[in-house]
């Protein structure tokens, strides 16, 4: 499994998603994130590890009586997930703009328990220090204050950037954005479609580049040669 998670690591999202849409088993707008979650670090290329979850709030203080996750047991929880490891968090507030829940020194604690990177609709802080720890980040902006941060939830499905995560989903994602991989599809499978993808599309891409005036049958030919067309 470690070297088929290597080899996912050395393609783009937009050919992951490219492959999955050859299976059928989603409809081809669903699974990826929208634009509102933005890839923080693109340098670091692309991640690909399991999901765990976990829902905050933090725009208002702690009330009498709330019930809130104690962040031991979560740290505790994220040590025992799948590896690698991504935290994908849901800001409950209703305008997630104000708190934050990461930044350099959480980070340094959450990498330490295998985690990779985190998916989240709120905000991150301390980019450049959490830069040079080669954590990846996916959020919707970056911030200043934590506020008053506090985890409410922990391994229950979350809904960030229009897409539903559940724990111990297969997740891809890189500078063009995140993507949630099916269960359904073997990832053997899938790197065999991605290889026929990329085949025929270097094929077409050969062919107009070297090709004054190319011909639209000869396009589609390339296209389907391994049954991957894409205009057809």
């Amino acid at each position: 499994m470690a070297n088929l998670l290597e080899r996912l690591k050395n393609i783009s999202t937009p050919i992951i998603s490219d492959a999955i849409e050859k299976f059928d088993v989603r409809p081809r707008s669903e699974g990826y994130m929208d634009s509102s979650i933005r890839c923080i670090f693109p340098e670091n290329g692309a991640m690909v590890g399991y999901a765990y979850t976990g829902k905050i709030i933090a725009e208002l203080p702690k009330i009498p009586g709330e019930r809130s996750i104690n962040i031991r047991d979560l740290w505790e929880n994220v040590r025992k997930s799948t590896t690698p490891t991504i935290l994908v968090v849901q800001d409950m507030d209703q305008h997630p703009k104000r708190g934050c829940a990461w930044g350099d020194y959480i980070v340094s604690i959450f990498k330490s328990l295998g985690c990779i990177g985190t998916v989240t609709n709120g905000n991150v802080r301390d980019v450049d220090e959490v830069g040079k720890m080669g954590f990846h980040m996916f959020a919707s902006n970056i911030v200043v204050g934590h506020a008053y941060i506090r985890y409410v939830e922990m391994g229950t499905p979350v809904r960030v950037g229009g897409v539903v995560v559940n724990p111990g989903d297969l997740i891809h994602a890189d500078k063009h954005g995140v993507l949630v991989i099916p269960d359904k599809i073997p990832l053997e499978e899938l790197l065999n479609v991605v290889e026929k993808i990329l085949e025929s599309e270097r094929k077409v891409i050969e062919y107009c580049s070297n090709t004054p005036s190319p011909d639209f049958d000869e396009i589609c030919r390339l296209d389907n040669e391994h049954g991957m067309r894409k205009f057809l």
